[in-house]
This record gives C-alpha cells, structure tokens and sequence, in this order.
C-alpha cells in the first residue's frame, strides 16, 4: 500500500484493480478521479446519485479497492488529499477547490476520535498513563496543543509528568527507564526528531502511546498503544482540536482510573492555589 513511506493515492488504488471493475465501478472511479470530495465529503447516496448507480455498488467499489466498506475508503481519500495539500502554502493556492466547510472539517475529525476510543479502546491507552513510574510527553509541531493539554490535564490527576523539548532531550531521556510511558503526538509530515527520539524511549524499555493520523504513521509500529484520528486542514493548517480532544478524553480516562489518588492531589492543588492566591 505505499512506496518508501507515502500513502499509495486514490489513483493508484484504482489502477491496480482497474481489470477488475464493471462498468458501473468504471464510471464512479472515474467521476471520484476527477472530483476527489465527491467521495471526501459525500455520503454513499450523495455519490451514487452523481453516478447515477446504486448505493450497494458503491460499497462493492470500496471493496474491490482493498477497503472493508465506504467509511474506510473515504477516510483513505481524505487523507490523500491532505497529503497532496501537505505544505500550507499549497492549501492557500487550492483553497477553493478542495476546502471543506470548518464546521463539518471539525465534526468529522472529532467523530474519528470518539471511533478511535470507543470501547475498550480507551482504556488500553489510559492503563500504560496509569501505572506508569513517569509519564513523558512528545508531540511535533502541529500536534503541540494536544501534547500541551496533556501535560497539563495529566499534571493535575498524577505525579510525574513531563514534557519533552528538543534542548533537553540529552538530560531528559537519561532518566528515562522501564517502567515510564511516552505519549507521543505527530501526525503527517512526521517529524524526524519526534520519530528518532520515540526509537530511543522504546529502546531504553518505555512503553509507548501514540496519538497519529495513519498506520503509516512511523509511531504506529513503534508503539505499545496507538490510536489512529483524523487531522484536517482547516485553512491553511492542521486542526488542533482533534488532538486536544483525545488528550482530554484520556485525563479522564486516568482521573476515573485514579479516582480516590488523583482526588487527593487536585484537593492539594487547588489549597497551594488558594494559599498563594494565584487567582483573582
């Protein structure tokens, strides 16, 4: 599925199985080739109408092209238009032909979070942030308000909770050891640092979790835990909110976990506050 890296596109996947289509799959691989948010931003009965074909058809589409149904298949479009407008500058130039409304760019990305941590999901990824000895957090750049809100959130509810920044990394991974975990946030361009420092957390015996865009996502083979979300363009940049959504939702997830602990030090907190008067 993909050449040193890069996601294989949408027209790759057709023409792999371009022998294999009939004639109504050729006409809606044709009309998706030329206008992408058709199947970005539409739903079955939306494209099958363009097409002028059936709803089931269009499943049978997704299927042959590898995708267990239409949500999958569009999700994996998404995703190659994003990578295609990967820089900002080129998002600005093609702002009108490919921009999806804010509001329904934000909605979609959150409901790929709570997909993403549905069920017991959530609590695979909570547990390691539980019983960890320390807890590291890493992001990349466009991810850094998820990995800001983590650090934040998860300070409240435990001890031991750090952020890693690049100008200390030496100091910092040297007191890095088994039993710690890393939260780890990056998401398409992939930062080279965050990657190779990640490699260094797990080779030092860290367990890894790993907020990302893509089982591509050089993080996905690394870590112990992972969940995959969808980041879109909101303007000319990567959303932050569904990254700040799932470190909300994992504070709470750990706060539920430490109940009667994290309690305790939110009380303790809230007295120093109280005592110092950090508030008007």
């Amino acid at each position: 599925m993909n050449i040193a890296g890069t996601p294989t596109s949408t027209k790759d996947l057709v023409a792999a199985v371009s022998s294999e289509l009939t004639p109504a799959e050729r006409r809606i691989a044709e009309a998706v080739l030329a206008e992408p948010t058709l199947l970005a931003f539409g739903t079955v009965s939306d494209l099958a109408s363009h097409v002028g074909t059936s709803r089931p058809t269009i499943v049978r589409f997704a299927n042959t092209l590898g995708f267990k149904g239409y949500t999958q298949l569009q999700r994996h479009v998404r995703n190659d238009l994003s990578h295609q407008l990967a820089r900002p500058s080129e998002r600005i130039r093609h702002d009108r032909e490919r921009a999806l409304p804010a509001r329904q760019a934000i909605n979609n990305a959150i409901a790929s979070v709570f997909n993403a941590l549905e069920g017991e999901s959530i609590s695979e990824l909570a547990k390691p942030l539980v019983r960890a000895r320390k807890v590291w957090v890493l992001s990349g750049e466009t991810s850094q308000a998820g990995a800001n809100a983590m650090q934040s959130g998860l300070s409240m509810v435990r001890s031991g909770v750090h952020s890693l920044h690049e100008h200390t990394y030496g100091t910092d991974l040297s007191e890095a050891i088994p039993g710690d975990t890393a939260v780890v946030f990056d998401f398409f361009r992939y930062r080279r640092q965050v990657a190779h420092t990640a490699q260094v957390l797990a080779d030092s015996g860290v367990t890894i979790v790993a907020v990302t865009d893509s089982t591509l996502s050089p993080l996905a083979e690394l870590a112990d835990a992972w969940c995959e979300i969808e980041v879109p363009a909101v303007g000319p940049f990567d959303s932050s909110v569904p990254a700040v959504a799932v470190a909300e939702l994992l504070v709470a997830r750990v706060a539920k976990e430490l109940q009667e602990d994290a309690t305790a030090r939110i009380d303790r907190i809230e007295a120093l506050w109280e005592k110092t008067e950090a508030f008007l």
